[in-house]
């Protein structure tokens, strides 16, 4: 199994879309590497899901990829603002994964993930990286989901002592 990370601005789709939607393909991806990643993408997969260009940005969800890599189709649709004029459908130019959700993780912002030690490798946080599909590894996977799971516990609350 591999672990991905998918940034998606939460105006456009956000982990919630995904939950109503049960299954999405993941579309609109128009950068080479991204796609490449995509095409090395495997059913089973898990990816965290990532609300990015919000205040703040962070961590929203988990989703598990479904099914393997295959033509976007919006390349192909004049009406899309994903069309591409230049992609040929005998040898289409960008793929998408079909993603469903696996659970709502409690939210974690990016300021929050710079402090976990198990993320200063992680490619979210190397300045430059634009991409919005990439690998993660499983241990940066877990660190992410350790800290929304801490953030989504209750409060401890202090236990009463009786007296004998």
């Amino acid at each position: 199994m591999a672990y991905w990370l998918l940034k998606s601005e939460p105006e456009s789709f956000g982990y919630d879309d995904l939950v109503r939607n049960k299954r999405e393909g993941w579309d609109g991806v128009r950068n080479y590497m991204a796609r490449n990643y995509m095409r090395e993408m495997a059913k089973g997969d898990r990816a965290i899901f990532y609300h990015s260009n919000a205040k703040p940005p962070g961590v929203a969800g988990i989703a598990k990829i479904v099914k393997t890599a295959e033509p976007d189709p919006t390349q192909f649709d004049p009406g899309s603002k994903y069309f591409d004029p230049k992609s040929n459908p005998d040898d289409p130019r960008w793929d998408w994964v079909t993603v469903a959700p696996e659970r709502k993780l409690a939210f974690v912002p990016l300021d929050e993930l710079k402090a976990i030690p198990e993320l200063a490798d992680c490619l979210l946080l190397k300045k430059g990286n634009r991409l919005s599909v990439f690998p993660i590894t499983e241990a940066e996977f877990e660190a992410m989901v350790a800290a929304a799971d801490a953030k989504g516990k209750p409060p401890r609350q202090p236990s009463r002592q009786t007296r004998s």
